[in-house]
Protein backbone atom coordinates (compact mmCIF):
# COMPACT_ATOMS: atom_id res chain seq x y z
CA UNK A 1 0.00 0.00 0.00
CA UNK A 2 0.95 3.62 -0.60
CA UNK A 3 2.93 5.89 2.09
CA UNK A 4 -0.57 7.83 1.57
CA UNK A 5 -3.96 7.19 0.43
CA UNK A 6 -6.21 10.12 -0.11
CA UNK A 7 -9.99 9.42 0.69
CA UNK A 8 -12.50 10.31 -2.20
CA UNK A 9 -15.49 12.04 -0.28
CA UNK A 10 -19.01 10.45 -1.45
CA UNK A 11 -21.55 12.52 -2.96
CA UNK A 12 -24.43 11.14 -1.00
CA UNK A 13 -25.69 9.13 2.11
CA UNK A 14 -23.63 5.42 2.61
CA UNK A 15 -25.84 2.47 2.36
CA UNK A 16 -25.45 -1.10 2.70
CA UNK A 17 -24.20 -4.23 4.68
CA UNK A 18 -20.83 -5.26 6.22
CA UNK A 19 -19.60 -8.31 8.58
CA UNK A 20 -16.36 -7.29 9.76
CA UNK A 21 -13.95 -9.31 10.69
CA UNK A 22 -13.64 -11.48 13.77
CA UNK A 23 -12.71 -9.71 17.01
CA UNK A 24 -9.12 -9.33 17.83
CA UNK A 25 -10.23 -9.02 21.36
CA UNK A 26 -12.00 -12.50 21.43
CA UNK A 27 -9.47 -14.37 18.99
CA UNK A 28 -6.64 -13.56 21.63
CA UNK A 29 -8.75 -14.46 24.22
CA UNK A 30 -9.95 -17.69 23.14
CA UNK A 31 -6.75 -18.56 21.79
CA UNK A 32 -4.79 -18.26 25.02
CA UNK A 33 -7.82 -20.58 26.64
CA UNK A 34 -8.25 -23.03 24.19
CA UNK A 35 -3.99 -23.35 24.61
CA UNK A 36 -4.14 -23.96 28.14
CA UNK A 37 -7.30 -25.87 27.65
CA UNK A 38 -6.72 -30.05 28.41
CA UNK A 39 -7.60 -31.31 24.41
CA UNK A 40 -8.58 -29.96 21.38
CA UNK A 41 -10.63 -27.04 20.29
CA UNK A 42 -11.72 -25.48 17.26
CA UNK A 43 -11.90 -21.97 16.71
CA UNK A 44 -14.09 -20.10 14.44
CA UNK A 45 -14.66 -16.96 12.48
CA UNK A 46 -10.68 -15.98 13.83
CA UNK A 47 -8.71 -12.71 13.10
CA UNK A 48 -6.11 -12.91 10.86
CA UNK A 49 -3.95 -9.54 11.52
CA UNK A 50 -0.77 -8.86 12.73
CA UNK A 51 -1.85 -9.12 16.49
CA UNK A 52 -3.54 -12.41 16.22
CA UNK A 53 -0.48 -13.77 13.93
CA UNK A 54 2.14 -13.33 16.30
CA UNK A 55 0.07 -14.26 19.41
CA UNK A 56 -0.16 -17.64 16.72
CA UNK A 57 3.56 -17.62 16.63
CA UNK A 58 4.15 -17.23 20.04
CA UNK A 59 1.91 -20.31 21.31
CA UNK A 60 3.99 -22.47 18.48
CA UNK A 61 7.21 -21.40 19.99
CA UNK A 62 5.39 -22.34 23.59
CA UNK A 63 4.81 -25.87 22.40
CA UNK A 64 1.17 -26.04 21.25
CA UNK A 65 0.26 -27.95 18.06
CA UNK A 66 -1.79 -25.33 16.07
CA UNK A 67 -2.89 -25.37 12.57
CA UNK A 68 -4.45 -21.73 11.05
CA UNK A 69 -6.62 -21.86 7.75
CA UNK A 70 -6.28 -18.09 7.13
CA UNK A 71 -9.00 -18.38 4.56
CA UNK A 72 -11.50 -20.69 6.29
CA UNK A 73 -10.68 -18.11 9.55
CA UNK A 74 -10.67 -21.13 11.76
CA UNK A 75 -7.67 -22.77 13.99
CA UNK A 76 -7.44 -26.20 15.15
CA UNK A 77 -5.22 -26.62 18.18
CA UNK A 78 -4.01 -29.23 20.87
CA UNK A 79 -4.01 -27.36 24.30
CA UNK A 80 -1.20 -28.23 26.76
CA UNK A 81 -3.06 -28.93 29.70
CA UNK A 82 -2.64 -25.94 31.52
CA UNK A 83 1.21 -25.51 30.72
CA UNK A 84 3.45 -24.67 28.14
CA UNK A 85 5.55 -28.20 26.90
CA UNK A 86 8.35 -26.23 26.63
CA UNK A 87 11.32 -24.91 28.99
CA UNK A 88 12.76 -22.13 26.92
CA UNK A 89 11.48 -19.27 24.89
CA UNK A 90 11.65 -16.06 22.88
CA UNK A 91 8.49 -14.41 22.45
CA UNK A 92 8.91 -11.30 19.53
CA UNK A 93 5.11 -9.32 19.66
CA UNK A 94 5.50 -6.79 17.64
CA UNK A 95 3.37 -3.71 19.42
CA UNK A 96 0.58 -6.06 20.52
CA UNK A 97 -0.39 -5.24 23.85
CA UNK A 98 -3.06 -8.02 24.64
CA UNK A 99 -0.58 -10.34 23.24
CA UNK A 100 2.78 -9.64 25.55
CA UNK A 101 0.50 -9.21 28.52
CA UNK A 102 -1.77 -12.62 28.46
CA UNK A 103 1.19 -14.15 27.22
CA UNK A 104 3.39 -13.14 29.93
CA UNK A 105 1.08 -14.78 32.67
CA UNK A 106 0.89 -17.63 30.60
CA UNK A 107 4.69 -18.59 30.90
CA UNK A 108 4.04 -17.91 34.39
CA UNK A 109 2.33 -21.50 34.13
CA UNK A 110 5.50 -22.65 32.76
CA UNK A 111 8.53 -24.72 34.29
CA UNK A 112 11.11 -22.83 31.95
CA UNK A 113 13.22 -19.58 31.27
CA UNK A 114 10.69 -17.32 28.89
CA UNK A 115 11.27 -13.28 27.67
CA UNK A 116 8.75 -11.26 26.00
CA UNK A 117 9.60 -8.39 23.63
CA UNK A 118 9.01 -6.19 20.94
CA UNK A 119 9.28 -3.17 18.61
CA UNK A 120 10.24 -0.09 19.96
CA UNK A 121 6.67 1.38 20.46
CA UNK A 122 6.09 -1.69 22.74
CA UNK A 123 9.28 -0.79 24.67
CA UNK A 124 7.39 1.95 26.10
CA UNK A 125 4.60 1.27 27.13
CA UNK A 126 3.99 -0.27 30.55
CA UNK A 127 3.77 -3.69 32.17
CA UNK A 128 4.91 -3.12 35.61
CA UNK A 129 1.21 -3.52 37.37
CA UNK A 130 1.40 -7.34 36.00
CA UNK A 131 4.84 -8.05 37.02
CA UNK A 132 3.89 -6.24 40.40
CA UNK A 133 0.79 -8.68 40.83
CA UNK A 134 2.92 -12.37 39.67
CA UNK A 135 5.60 -11.30 41.78
CA UNK A 136 2.87 -11.55 44.72
CA UNK A 137 2.34 -15.50 43.88
CA UNK A 138 6.68 -15.87 44.19
CA UNK A 139 6.69 -15.70 40.47
CA UNK A 140 10.50 -14.52 39.36
CA UNK A 141 9.78 -12.24 36.89
CA UNK A 142 11.26 -8.51 36.04
CA UNK A 143 11.85 -6.27 33.30
CA UNK A 144 14.88 -6.09 31.83
CA UNK A 145 15.54 -2.61 31.54
CA UNK A 146 14.35 -1.47 34.45
CA UNK A 147 11.33 0.82 32.98
CA UNK A 148 8.43 -1.34 34.00
CA UNK A 149 8.08 -1.86 30.50
CA UNK A 150 9.14 -4.65 27.92
CA UNK A 151 11.17 -6.76 27.61
CA UNK A 152 10.14 -9.14 30.25
CA UNK A 153 11.79 -12.29 31.53
CA UNK A 154 10.54 -14.88 33.50
CA UNK A 155 12.00 -17.80 35.12
CA UNK A 156 8.81 -20.08 35.53
CA UNK A 157 8.00 -22.34 38.58
CA UNK A 158 4.26 -22.41 37.68
CA UNK A 159 1.70 -20.12 39.90
CA UNK A 160 0.96 -21.90 43.39
CA UNK A 161 -2.41 -19.69 43.41
CA UNK A 162 -2.87 -17.66 46.51
CA UNK A 163 -4.35 -13.60 47.19
CA UNK A 164 -2.96 -10.92 45.01
CA UNK A 165 -3.94 -8.08 43.53
CA UNK A 166 -3.58 -5.28 40.94
CA UNK A 167 -4.46 -1.54 39.96
CA UNK A 168 -7.23 -1.14 37.40
CA UNK A 169 -7.18 2.19 36.35
CA UNK A 170 -4.01 1.80 33.55
CA UNK A 171 -5.54 -1.09 31.50
CA UNK A 172 -8.07 -4.25 32.00
CA UNK A 173 -5.55 -6.37 30.30
CA UNK A 174 -3.80 -7.07 33.35
CA UNK A 175 -6.52 -8.33 34.93
CA UNK A 176 -7.44 -10.57 32.02
CA UNK A 177 -4.28 -11.99 31.72
CA UNK A 178 -4.54 -12.98 35.35
CA UNK A 179 -7.92 -13.95 35.52
CA UNK A 180 -6.87 -16.45 32.37
CA UNK A 181 -4.02 -18.47 34.13
CA UNK A 182 -5.59 -18.46 37.21
CA UNK A 183 -7.63 -21.46 36.57
CA UNK A 184 -4.53 -23.44 35.48
CA UNK A 185 -2.84 -22.51 38.83
CA UNK A 186 -2.03 -25.48 41.51
CA UNK A 187 -4.48 -23.67 44.31
CA UNK A 188 -7.64 -20.99 44.08
CA UNK A 189 -6.73 -17.93 43.69
CA UNK A 190 -8.27 -14.96 44.99
CA UNK A 191 -7.38 -11.97 42.61
CA UNK A 192 -8.68 -8.24 43.91
CA UNK A 193 -8.55 -4.86 41.73
CA UNK A 194 -7.54 -1.91 43.40
CA UNK A 195 -9.05 1.10 43.07
CA UNK A 196 -10.88 1.81 39.45
CA UNK A 197 -11.23 -0.89 36.99
CA UNK A 198 -11.40 0.53 33.41
CA UNK A 199 -13.06 -1.05 30.34
CA UNK A 200 -15.17 -3.52 32.39
CA UNK A 201 -16.65 -4.88 29.69
CA UNK A 202 -13.17 -6.20 28.56
CA UNK A 203 -13.05 -8.11 31.44
CA UNK A 204 -16.21 -9.47 31.85
CA UNK A 205 -15.83 -10.44 27.98
CA UNK A 206 -12.64 -12.75 29.44
CA UNK A 207 -15.05 -14.07 31.91
CA UNK A 208 -17.54 -15.64 29.38
CA UNK A 209 -14.91 -16.90 27.48
CA UNK A 210 -13.27 -18.74 30.64
CA UNK A 211 -16.96 -20.15 31.52
CA UNK A 212 -16.96 -21.38 28.09
CA UNK A 213 -14.17 -23.31 28.18
CA UNK A 214 -15.02 -24.46 31.52
CA UNK A 215 -13.41 -22.25 33.82
CA UNK A 216 -15.35 -21.53 37.25
CA UNK A 217 -15.14 -17.84 38.34
CA UNK A 218 -16.94 -16.27 41.67
CA UNK A 219 -17.24 -12.31 42.10
CA UNK A 220 -18.60 -12.05 45.66
CA UNK A 221 -17.81 -8.61 45.85
CA UNK A 222 -17.28 -5.68 43.06
CA UNK A 223 -13.63 -6.28 41.37
CA UNK A 224 -13.12 -9.49 44.08
CA UNK A 225 -12.63 -12.57 41.87
CA UNK A 226 -12.31 -16.30 43.39
CA UNK A 227 -10.80 -18.86 40.69
CA UNK A 228 -10.43 -22.62 41.87
CA UNK A 229 -8.23 -24.42 40.66
CA UNK A 230 -9.20 -26.86 37.46
CA UNK A 231 -8.23 -25.92 34.01
CA UNK A 232 -10.06 -25.77 30.77
CA UNK A 233 -11.60 -27.97 28.67
CA UNK A 234 -10.78 -27.87 24.66
CA UNK A 235 -14.17 -27.43 22.14
CA UNK A 236 -15.75 -25.82 19.41
CA UNK A 237 -15.90 -21.84 19.70
CA UNK A 238 -17.19 -18.74 17.42
CA UNK A 239 -15.53 -15.89 17.25
CA UNK A 240 -17.65 -12.64 17.03
CA UNK A 241 -17.39 -10.25 14.18
CA UNK A 242 -15.18 -7.29 15.98
CA UNK A 243 -17.30 -4.01 17.15
CA UNK A 244 -14.55 -1.85 17.37
CA UNK A 245 -14.01 -2.24 14.06
CA UNK A 246 -18.01 -2.21 13.30
CA UNK A 247 -18.12 1.51 14.53
CA UNK A 248 -16.31 3.02 11.76
CA UNK A 249 -19.28 1.79 9.14
CA UNK A 250 -21.81 2.98 11.94
CA UNK A 251 -19.79 6.31 12.13
CA UNK A 252 -20.03 6.38 7.89
CA UNK A 253 -23.28 5.98 8.21
CA UNK A 254 -23.59 8.71 10.89
CA UNK A 255 -21.82 11.38 9.15
CA UNK A 256 -23.52 10.82 5.83
CA UNK A 257 -27.31 10.49 6.48
CA UNK A 258 -26.55 7.09 5.23
CA UNK A 259 -27.82 3.27 6.42
CA UNK A 260 -25.52 0.49 7.63
CA UNK A 261 -26.02 -3.27 8.49
CA UNK A 262 -23.44 -4.76 10.07
CA UNK A 263 -24.03 -8.58 10.62
CA UNK A 264 -23.09 -10.52 13.55
CA UNK A 265 -23.59 -8.79 16.16
CA UNK A 266 -26.50 -8.10 18.32
CA UNK A 267 -27.40 -6.21 22.22
CA UNK A 268 -26.00 -9.24 23.03
CA UNK A 269 -22.79 -9.62 21.60
CA UNK A 270 -20.12 -10.60 23.82
CA UNK A 271 -18.26 -7.15 23.39
CA UNK A 272 -19.07 -3.70 25.52
CA UNK A 273 -18.36 -1.82 22.04
CA UNK A 274 -21.55 -2.69 20.67
CA UNK A 275 -22.54 -0.04 23.04
CA UNK A 276 -21.30 2.52 20.57
CA UNK A 277 -24.38 2.48 18.63
CA UNK A 278 -26.29 4.39 21.68
CA UNK A 279 -23.48 7.42 22.15
CA UNK A 280 -24.67 7.91 18.15
CA UNK A 281 -28.70 7.64 19.10
CA UNK A 282 -27.28 10.53 21.77
CA UNK A 283 -26.42 12.02 19.10
CA UNK A 284 -29.66 11.60 17.13
CA UNK A 285 -29.06 8.87 14.92
CA UNK A 286 -31.71 5.61 14.70
CA UNK A 287 -30.56 1.99 15.23
CA UNK A 288 -32.33 -1.08 14.86
CA UNK A 289 -31.50 -3.92 16.90
CA UNK A 290 -32.03 -7.50 15.38
CA UNK A 291 -30.92 -11.07 16.43
CA UNK A 292 -27.80 -10.83 14.08
CA UNK A 293 -27.04 -7.72 13.26
CA UNK A 294 -27.61 -4.14 14.19
CA UNK A 295 -28.38 -0.80 11.69
CA UNK A 296 -27.79 2.80 12.31
CA UNK A 297 -29.70 5.34 10.18
CA UNK A 298 -28.03 8.56 10.45
CA UNK A 299 -29.92 12.02 11.28
CA UNK A 300 -28.39 15.16 11.71
CA UNK A 301 -26.30 15.19 14.37
CA UNK A 302 -25.75 17.18 18.02
CA UNK A 303 -22.45 17.16 19.96
CA UNK A 304 -22.80 15.43 23.28
CA UNK A 305 -20.92 15.06 26.13
CA UNK A 306 -20.35 11.24 27.12
CA UNK A 307 -18.03 8.99 29.29
CA UNK A 308 -16.32 6.44 26.94
CA UNK A 309 -14.32 4.99 29.75
CA UNK A 310 -16.16 1.35 29.11
CA UNK A 311 -15.66 1.64 25.16
CA UNK A 312 -12.49 3.62 24.89
CA UNK A 313 -11.41 2.23 21.99
CA UNK A 314 -14.10 4.00 20.11
CA UNK A 315 -13.54 7.21 21.29
CA UNK A 316 -11.44 7.99 18.00
CA UNK A 317 -14.73 7.06 16.08
CA UNK A 318 -16.66 9.38 17.83
CA UNK A 319 -13.60 11.99 17.79
CA UNK A 320 -13.85 11.78 13.41
CA UNK A 321 -18.00 11.86 13.96
CA UNK A 322 -18.24 15.41 16.43
CA UNK A 323 -17.17 17.32 13.62
CA UNK A 324 -20.15 17.24 11.38
CA UNK A 325 -22.30 17.46 14.70
CA UNK A 326 -24.16 20.91 15.84
CA UNK A 327 -22.21 22.06 19.12
CA UNK A 328 -18.73 20.75 20.99
CA UNK A 329 -18.15 16.82 22.09
CA UNK A 330 -16.82 15.93 25.23
CA UNK A 331 -15.10 12.81 25.34
CA UNK A 332 -13.96 11.78 29.24
CA UNK A 333 -12.85 9.19 31.07
CA UNK A 334 -10.46 7.95 28.66
CA UNK A 335 -6.94 8.61 30.74
CA UNK A 336 -5.44 5.15 30.04
CA UNK A 337 -5.93 5.66 26.16
CA UNK A 338 -2.47 7.39 26.49
CA UNK A 339 -0.91 3.83 26.71
CA UNK A 340 -1.98 2.75 23.78
CA UNK A 341 -0.64 2.18 20.76
CA UNK A 342 0.17 6.21 20.75
CA UNK A 343 -0.96 8.34 23.69
CA UNK A 344 -4.64 8.42 21.72
CA UNK A 345 -5.69 11.32 23.49
CA UNK A 346 -2.74 13.78 22.17
CA UNK A 347 -2.91 12.02 19.22
CA UNK A 348 -6.40 12.81 18.01
CA UNK A 349 -6.27 16.19 19.48
CA UNK A 350 -3.14 16.89 17.03
CA UNK A 351 -4.68 15.51 13.95
CA UNK A 352 -7.98 17.22 14.34
CA UNK A 353 -6.01 20.59 14.92
CA UNK A 354 -4.31 20.02 11.66
CA UNK A 355 -7.68 19.53 9.96
CA UNK A 356 -8.35 23.32 11.31
CA UNK A 357 -10.68 22.18 13.98
CA UNK A 358 -10.38 23.82 17.43
CA UNK A 359 -9.74 20.88 20.17
CA UNK A 360 -9.19 20.79 23.91
CA UNK A 361 -7.45 18.28 25.07
CA UNK A 362 -7.93 17.69 28.74
CA UNK A 363 -5.88 15.14 31.30
CA UNK A 364 -8.72 12.37 31.17
CA UNK A 365 -9.84 13.13 27.13
CA UNK A 366 -10.61 15.94 25.12
CA UNK A 367 -13.12 18.68 23.58
CA UNK A 368 -14.19 18.67 19.71
CA UNK A 369 -15.75 22.11 18.34
CA UNK A 370 -17.04 21.73 14.00
CA UNK A 371 -16.26 24.49 12.45
CA UNK A 372 -14.61 25.00 8.82
CA UNK A 373 -11.69 22.39 7.96
CA UNK A 374 -8.31 22.50 5.67
CA UNK A 375 -7.51 19.63 3.85
CA UNK A 376 -4.31 17.55 5.66
CA UNK A 377 -2.57 14.17 5.80
CA UNK A 378 -3.26 12.80 8.93
CA UNK A 379 -0.31 11.20 10.44
CA UNK A 380 -1.24 8.12 12.38
CA UNK A 381 1.45 7.23 14.66
CA UNK A 382 1.54 3.59 13.73
CA UNK A 383 -1.41 3.33 15.58
CA UNK A 384 -4.85 1.59 13.30
CA UNK A 385 -7.28 3.50 14.67
CA UNK A 386 -6.07 6.16 13.92
CA UNK A 387 -5.64 5.74 9.83
CA UNK A 388 -9.44 4.01 10.42
CA UNK A 389 -11.31 6.96 12.00
CA UNK A 390 -9.34 10.02 10.44
CA UNK A 391 -10.12 8.18 7.31
CA UNK A 392 -13.99 8.55 8.09
CA UNK A 393 -13.25 12.51 8.07
CA UNK A 394 -12.28 11.98 4.44
CA UNK A 395 -15.94 10.74 3.62
CA UNK A 396 -17.49 14.02 3.73
CA UNK A 397 -14.42 16.71 3.55
CA UNK A 398 -12.18 16.55 0.59
CA UNK A 399 -8.43 16.39 0.87
CA UNK A 400 -8.35 13.96 3.55
CA UNK A 401 -4.94 11.76 3.22
CA UNK A 402 -4.34 8.81 5.69
CA UNK A 403 -0.36 8.87 5.93
CA UNK A 404 0.72 4.67 6.72
CA UNK A 405 -2.62 3.07 5.81
CA UNK A 406 -0.97 0.28 6.28
CA UNK A 407 -0.75 0.08 9.86
CA UNK A 408 -4.21 -1.22 9.97
CA UNK A 409 -3.07 -4.63 9.31
CA UNK A 410 -2.49 -4.89 12.96
CA UNK A 411 -6.18 -5.29 13.55
CA UNK A 412 -8.01 -4.73 9.96
CA UNK A 413 -5.79 -5.54 6.38
CA UNK A 414 -8.77 -5.14 4.54
CA UNK A 415 -10.38 -1.81 5.85
CA UNK A 416 -9.56 0.84 3.07
CA UNK A 417 -10.96 -2.08 0.28
CA UNK A 418 -14.01 -2.83 2.26
CA UNK A 419 -15.00 0.63 3.26
CA UNK A 420 -14.77 1.51 -0.73
CA UNK A 421 -17.15 -1.66 -1.08
CA UNK A 422 -19.26 0.19 0.85
CA UNK A 423 -19.13 3.20 -0.38
CA UNK A 424 -19.28 2.68 -3.82
CA UNK A 425 -23.45 3.23 -3.68
CA UNK A 426 -22.46 6.81 -2.96
CA UNK A 427 -19.73 7.60 -4.89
Amino acid sequence: MTDTITITPVRGPVRGTVRPPGSKSLTNRALIVAALARGASQLTGVLDSQDTRVMVESLRRLGVELDHDAAARTIDLTGCGGHPAVGEAELWLENSGTSIRFLTALCALGNGTFRLDGNARMRERPIGPLVAALRQLDVDIACELGTDCPPVKIAARGLPGGTLSVGGDLSSQYLSALLMAAPCAAESVNLKVEGTLVSRPYVDMTLEVMRAFGARVEEPGTGNFVIPSGGYQGRTYVIEPDASAASYFFAAAAITGGEVTVEGLSRDALQGDVGFVDVLVQMGCEARWEADSITLIGRPLRGVDVDMNAISDTAQTLAAVAPFATGPTRIRNVAHMRHKETDRVAAVVNELRRLGLTADEHEDGLTIHPGPMQPADIETYDDHRMAMSFALVGLRHPGVGIKDPGCTVKTYPEFFDDLEGLCQTAR
